[in-house]
């Protein structure tokens, strides 16, 4: 099963809620899911196995995603001011281990200080600090991001406008494979990890790119996507997130 592709029972599965308790809470929005895809060559080498890249119809992709994370906290607290508000962008592929379908991050840069040196600390995930503004003129976002103080700098800059509401994605349909994601994996030395995460489905709606550049992708040792972007506006979605475990 391990390096078998997840059926649709398994991509189902995993978007049941863990019983035991989260143990932090935050909520994702004004999120724009760009798609593109990637050689798995240029993938593999990058990512530990034994995760197995996951793909559709036997094509890999790649995903940029800029959004913003509010109220983001320990169960036990309440949302802090100046901390628990910031804008992320992330670079990630998809994997899965066991039947069991997730994320793969090459980078994660967000404007807050606390949220970079907590999630590598305790998630072991590849953060960055970056420059990010967000700007909404009505359905229309300017979000502009550069990382800071890095031998690897990147920089991303989009205007995009949100679109019309969309039905779920249905299982089985590639939307699905690139947005249904309720799990995470990491690595730490030899060790390997997995995060749960829980939400309802993504509302979707339709996305109008209307300026982009980025060498987010770049900086992080991958070639650059070819073609226009696969285009998905998501959100507002409340998320729980649980321990992160060995496997």
């Amino acid at each position: 099963m391990r390096g078998q592709s997840p059926d649709i029972a398994n991509r189902l599965s995993i978007r049941k809620r863990p019983a035991d308790s989260p143990i932090m809470y935050q909520s994702w929005g004004k999120l724009l899911f760009m798609h593109w895809q990637m050689p798995i060559k240029a993938l593999r080498r990058l990512i530990p196995k034994p995760l197995v890249i996951d793909t559709f119809e036997g094509k890999a992709w790649i995903g940029l995603t800029p959004f913003t994370v509010w109220n983001a906290r320990p169960i036990f607290m309440p949302p802090l001011p100046c901390v628990s508000d910031f804008h992320e962008i992330n670079v990630r592929t998809y994997v899965h281990l066991d039947g069991v379908p997730g994320v793969w991050f090459f980078s994660l840069d967000a404007n807050s200080l606390v949220a970079v040196l907590a999630a590598r600390a305790f998630f072991r995930l590849p953060y960055y600090r970056a420059r990010i503004s967000l700007e909404q003129q009505g359905r229309t976002i300017i979000y502009t991001a550069a990382r800071k103080g890095t031998a690897s700098p990147a920089e991303f800059n989009a205007t995009w406008t949100i679109g019309a509401d969309l039905p779920r994605a249905e299982p089985g349909s590639l939307e699905f494979f690139l947005t249904e994601r309720y799990c995470l994996y990491t690595s730490d030395g030899d060790k390997l990890y997995r995060c749960r995460i829980h939400h309802k489905p993504w509302p979707l709606q339709e996305a109008n790119l209307r300026k982009y550049k980025s060498s987010m992708i770049e900086a992080d040792g991958l070639p650059t996507p070819g073609g226009e972007p696969l285009l998905r506006c998501g959100g507002p979605v409340n998320v729980e997130v649980w321990p992160f475990e060995e496997v």
